[in-house]
């Protein structure tokens, strides 16, 4: 059996997309890590297995990190699997639903695939769903010390976690150093994405971004979504926002009650099949 993959990026968050019809076993941590290892495998941001079969949506999807873990929602990866079913012809042009580990959401592909807009579900700021350390509350400006330094931050999640720190200067490099601190840091049971967020007007924000399980990244559906979300919260902008990264830039519509409309561009880089001799010693393990 050959393990046919195609893979996408959604503003240089690139994913490896696998149908479970072309494996011959189901995939493992250790071959999750090669597949995505930027010199020993084909290199990308995570593995999307899809479609599978699902009780609650017309589609399954599970999402994989980089480091093998697995994530319960992406946003930059829902468009890409939309994408890829449009590609497939498995979907046309009306909305249809796709269940994560992290909940329902329903997409439409517009544009001769190269526009995919999704609807996120609802953000939640309260710290058992997110979730974040002590008492059941709102997660809004609270104080956080790393090397030495107190910063404020805001928590959210969108069906995954969401740690996001309005700062009047961002910057890749300050994302790559407070980052990982704080995607393990003790306040987060179960890990957290990190957005560092800059305000530029009532309609538009700037984010740098670490994403847990997967390191420094140039663009994310999530956390644009929870961004723009602690923005309309903190009563900074308006309910629609455009989320600008490295990557290129999403629009955010924020709706009753938090519900996220997502809408941004995918990318189609390429097609192939995984050699049988890159996975070694994990074939024979």
């Amino acid at each position: 059996m050959l393990w046919s993959f195609t893979k996408y990026h959604a503003l240089g968050n690139d994913y490896i997309v696998i149908d479970p019809k072309n494996l011959p076993s189901p995939l493992t941590p250790a071959q999750v890590k090669l597949i995505c290892h930027r010199n020993f495998g084909v290199g990308s941001d995570g593995i999307l297995l899809g479609p599978l079969p699902s009780k609650k949506a017309e589609f399954g999807l599970r999402i994989f990190n980089p480091d093998g873990s697995e994530a319960e929602k992406s946003g930059n990866g829902l468009r890409i699997f939309s994408r890829y079913l449009w590609d497939k012809k498995i979907v046309g042009s009306k909305e249809f639903s796709v269940e994560t580990k992290g909940g329902i959401v329903h997409s439409t592909v517009m544009s001769r695939g190269k526009i995919v807009r999704v609807e996120m579900g609802n953000v939640s700021f309260w710290s058992d769903e997110i979730p974040v350390a002590g008492p059941r509350r709102e997660v809004i400006n609270e104080q956080i010390h790393l090397r030495g330094l107190q910063y404020h931050f805001c928590a959210a999640t969108v069906g995954n976690p969401h740690c996001v720190l309005p700062l009047p200067k961002i910057s890749a490099d300050l994302a790559r150093q407070i980052g990982p601190l704080l995607e393990t840091h003790a306040r987060f049971p179960n890990r957290t994405n990190v957005q560092l967020m800059k305000v530029l007007d009532r309609k538009n924000i700037q984010i740098e971004i670490w994403e847990r399980g997967a390191g420094y990244t140039l663009a994310s559906g999530s956390s644009s979504s929870a961004s723009a979300a602690v923005a309309h919260k903190l009563g900074l902008c308006d309910r629609e926002i455009s989320v600008h990264m490295p990557g290129g830039t999403i629009e955010i519509e924020i709706g009753d009650n938090f519900s996220i409309r997502m809408t941004g561009g995918v990318t189609k880089i390429a097609e192939g099949v995984l050699a049988k001799e890159m996975f070694g010693t994990v074939f024979a393990a």
